[in-house]
């Protein structure tokens, strides 16, 4: 039948398109739920369409024809209302994150404004169905009249109305491709009723809402959901594979800095010897080489915080023209020899105290000044700091300019990025690693400044930081500098300190670095411990409490405590974990302070003086170790790779070194079975809970290759990675063993 061709071509494509809509994942969106409405209703509507035409031109008088023609009138206008109510939602301001029933707020209007539409279309039905209805058939042609008809095209004039109201309104919000459908339909649907009024047997209407239907499936914003999930997947490695290599970096840095530390420290101690000249040159060349070892590992450790969000901003009052003095002081000394003019230009209307974080202000110039230094071999680096001052703000203006090679204008996007360098072939003997500027960059953006760079190839370069400081109503005189550290004779002769740790050898480091401040101490070698003492009534100033512990770990321990009624004690977390970013950690879990282990007494004075009471009584000074403990060479030690000097500067003297040694033997005699069942039998938490304890002694003990395997086992066990520990255990157990060998013969001597 001729005038059913326009119905079936709308049936064939309309099932393509449901073929391809639900044969796909879709985003659970409430576009997408009323997309689905409008494609089965259009389908449903095509069906009655035909069968009401079929039976009419067939049989007129049969009863099914206005039950059926009525029927297609109701399908026409609930496909009307629902694309009416599509048009409301993608042109509602509360669409624009794209509707989902998770988002309660936003779904809930919708639906209240669904309901409506849902009464409206149930009023229409009811009054097509109660109010008559005629077809005309002449087994040619057939059409519908009367009451019914036009309530229904009413009906339809009004939603209509409404879209192009809707689409006037907001179609800067919902762009092309999302009303395409709605004018497409106006200029069809005029199209129609033209081509119907001049040949009827043309019955287009239905065709005209399945094509509209299929076209606005392509302005439905539903990507590929199994793409997005791999995206998502892909993200979440890449996002891991960075945090790996973030704390991979700031282990890395910790751990070279440690030695580093030394290296520095005793070539210092060096210089200021009396030795010949030419041995004064080679360690003043260690020196330089390993400041700018430690400015890289420096360097490393910045960056890592600043992409962990780690990195704080400290504000402090500060001495501005001090400031600027000692960055002009460390550049000088970092001219040397090279034919560079240092010009310097410091506003003399700067104000003389501010407030902010200093450290990272230097930070930021001396970055500026070393990176030129590098950079230019002859001519100037003018270092200049202008002044903008509205109220009680201060902008400084920091100018650092050269006459060094200067950056093509390509690469200056580039500048700020990590690890990126430029024309490596020319500048292979220059050090550093291409983070000083992106640190920089990183830095004045934490402190809301800008900074922008000016360069002429060949000629040289211009950065220019602008940073916002508070003024300080003082004078520098007023000032209050904070005194050199001295040595004080600090005693708390009337605090009690619990120390817990599962390491015999850690509690009686501890308890010997303790002993010289004149405290109470009690230890626990268990959380559980620890929990039971609390509850017995025992009442302490301060805890020291490790961390990675078996069965109940420091963190866990810490949560039991707080919950006990009348729990006040600082608790501090005492741990090897002393990566960046572990003391923001250990904070946020709720410890109130944190204390790397080897314990540095350094820090550990600073803890008590802030923690515990001082008393009146004095503090005696240590006696100087007896003869007996002198009697043995630790020569012996030393030439065997033990780090002596280093193992006494963390437990005070020799005689506490060598008490800490016999511990060791006799630890790892339960130690080395305990390691050796939990591996056998797959535990790695346990597993990496010893070697973290016997990475601590080694420290302690200068063992500095024992400690790196320990080290790395621990870290195997934590992320259960048991062929690395199958593979190398009877490398660490060698090495343990070659060491324990040693220990032996040194203490029988």
């Amino acid at each position: 039948m001729s005038s059913l061709f326009f119905q079936i071509s709308g049936l064939f494509y309309t099932a393509l398109i449901m073929f391809i809509y639900f044969g796909k994942k879709k985003l659970n969106t409430l576009e997408n739920r009323i997309y689905i409405a409008l494609v089965v209703d259009v389908m449903i509507t095509l069906l009655v369409d035909m069968a009401s035409v079929y039976v009419a031109i067939i049989d007129k008088g049969n009863f099914l024809v206005n039950p059926l023609c009525k029927l297609y009138l109701v399908m026409i206008v609930s496909w009307i209302m629902l694309f009416t109510y599509y048009v409301f939602l993608i042109s509602s301001k509360r669409n624009e994150g794209h509707v989902t029933i998770q988002d309660d707020s936003n779904y809930h209007y919708f639906m209240k404004v669904f309901f409506i539409f849902l009464c409206c279309f149930m009023i229409a039905t009811l009054i097509i169905w109660i109010v008559p209805l005629y077809v005309y058939s002449d087994g040619k042609l057939m059409y519908t009249y009367g009451p019914g008809a036009t309530i229904s095209y009413s009906v339809a004039g009004v939603c209509i109305l409404f879209w192009i109201i809707n689409v006037f309104m907001n179609y800067r919000r919902m762009g092309s491709k999302k009303y395409l459908p709605v004018f497409a339909f106006i200029v069809l649907a005029t199209i129609a009723i033209i081509i119907q009024s001049t040949w009827p047997n043309i019955l287009l209407v239905t065709s005209v809402s399945a094509f509209i239907t299929c076209l606005t499936f392509f302005t439905i914003e539903n990507p590929d959901i199994k793409m997005i999930e791999q995206l998502n997947l892909a993200k979440e490695q890449a996002e891991k594979a960075n945090r790996a290599k973030t704390d991979f970096l700031s282990n890395m840095s910790h751990e070279i800095r440690t030695p580093l530390n030394a290296i520095v420290g005793f070539s210092q101690a060096l210089m200021e010897e009396d030795i010949p000249a030419q041995s004064k040159e080679e360690v003043s060349d260690i020196l330089m080489s390993s400041n700018n070892l430690l400015e890289i590992v420096n360097g490393i450790l910045d960056i890592s915080k600043i992409e962990a969000n780690k990195l704080e901003i400290v504000n402090t009052e500060y001495d501005s023209y001090r400031l600027m003095k000692d960055i002009q002081s460390l550049i000088n000394a970092r001219i040397g020899d090279k034919p560079l003019e240092l010009r310097t230009y410091i506003d003399s209307s700067m104000p003389p105290v501010l407030y902010g974080d200093y450290v990272r202000i230097k930070q930021i110039i001396i970055n500026l000044l070393t990176n030129a230094v590098k950079y230019t071999q002859k001519g100037f680096i003018e270092f200049k700091v202008d002044t903008v001052i509205q109220g009680e703000i201060c902008r400084l203006i920091i100018s650092v300019e050269d006459t060094g090679i200067g950056i093509k204008q390509e690469d200056i996007s580039k500048l700020f990025q990590k690890f990126e360098r430029f024309e490596l072939e020319k500048n292979i003997t220059t050090e550093g690693t291409g983070l000083g500027l992106a640190i920089t960059k990183s830095l004045v953006e934490l402190m809301n400044g800008k900074i922008v760079v000016q360069s002429v190839y060949g000629k040289g370069s211009k950065f220019t930081v602008a940073i916002d400081q508070r003024i300080i109503p003082k004078t520098k005189e007023e000032l209050e500098i904070a005194p050199e550290e001295e040595e004080d004779n600090f005693v708390a002769a009337n605090s009690k300190v619990l120390i817990v740790d599962d390491n015999k050898i850690n509690l009686k480091v501890a308890s010997r670095l303790l002993k010289d401040y004149l405290v109470t101490i009690e230890l626990a070698s268990s959380g559980q411990e620890c929990i039971d003492k609390i509850l017995d009534g025992n009442h302490y100033d301060l805890i020291l409490l490790d961390d990675m512990m078996p069965k109940m770990t420091g963190t866990q321990t810490l949560q039991h405590l707080k919950n006990i009624i009348g729990f006040q004690t600082p608790v501090i977390a005492l741990t090897a974990n002393a990566i960046t970013g572990m003391k923001e950690k250990y904070i946020k879990d709720g410890f109130n302070d944190y204390l790397a282990k080897p314990i540095d007494r350094k820090d550990l004075h600073n803890i008590l003086k802030k923690y515990l009471k001082e008393s009146n009584e004095p503090k005696t000074p240590q006696e100087e170790p007896t003869s007996p403990t002198l009697t043995r060479d630790i020569s012996y030690l030393k030439e065997n790779g033990f780090d002596v000097d280093h193992g006494i500067e963390l437990l005070n003297d020799l005689e506490t070194y060598e008490m800490t040694l016999n511990d060791f033997l006799e630890e790892s005699k339960t130690r080395i079975p305990k390691m050796e069942e939990y591996k056998s039998v797959g535990d790695m938490s346990n597993y990496a809970i010893l070697a973290h304890a016997m990475k601590s002694d080694a420290k302690y003990l200068g063992l500095n290759s024992l400690a790196e395997l320990s080290y790395q086992h621990e870290m195997a066990g934590k992320e259960n990675r048991v062929e690395f520990v199958n593979d190398n255990y009877q490398q660490l157990i060698e090495e343990l063993n070659q060491k324990l060998a040693i220990i032996k013969e040194y203490l029988k001597k």
